[in-house]
């Protein structure tokens, strides 16, 4: 479990450098997003990161990394978006901004603890391909809930497929990187 949490570590840290710095660029702009409007831009990451992975040659020559990155970034700005819950004051000082993210990123991992001790980290097991699959089944349970006004039966909120999002795409990142090494 340490090698996991080094592992996490690392790939939170190539995600929080990303977002910092897109906010020194942007500011927070991504405030006037709904969350509905960020389920859609992590769908269209995780839809790229499929397309990539069964075609033959990419148009575009980012590859899947930036993607997978950009969905955790994406997630964790929609439950700050959840949490604030206020479109009127679109500002938000970069350092509060840095807060929140380190705050959903902790709750993401503890999430990721208590579920790899469980499952006895089958993730490792896994393909990338699955990580993509698993997150777009995600993004359409979470476009499901969003049409019904965020009410379920049985099911959990929006927050908990964001937070699994996260997840999901760390363990990809995670794998990718030991493919690269191999």
């Amino acid at each position: 479990m340490n090698l996991t949490i080094q592992q996490y570590k690392k790939a939170v840290n190539i995600c929080r450098n990303v977002f910092e710095k897109k906010l020194t660029d942007y500011g927070t702009a991504w405030r006037i997003l709904r969350t509905s409007s960020l389920t859609d831009q992590i769908f269209i990451k995780a839809q790229r990161i499929r397309s990539l992975e069964t075609l033959a040659e990419a148009k575009v020559k980012e590859g899947i990394t930036p993607e997978f990155i950009g969905i955790v970034n994406y997630a964790v700005i929609a439950l700050i978006q959840i949490e604030i819950n206020d479109f009127t004051n679109i500002n938000l000082k970069k350092e509060e901004a840095l807060l929140f993210y380190d705050k959903y990123i902790e709750e993401a991992k503890s999430l990721m603890q208590n579920k790899n001790h469980d499952y006895g980290e089958a993730w490792r097991d896994m393909r990338v391909s699955s990580f993509t699959d698993l997150i777009l089944m995600k993004i359409l349970r979470t476009k499901q809930i969003e049409d019904n006004q965020g009410k379920t039966i049985v099911s959990e909120g929006v927050d908990a497929n964001y937070f699994d999002m996260i997840n999901y795409s760390i363990f990809a990142l995670i794998k990718l990187e030991i493919e690269k090494m191999c």
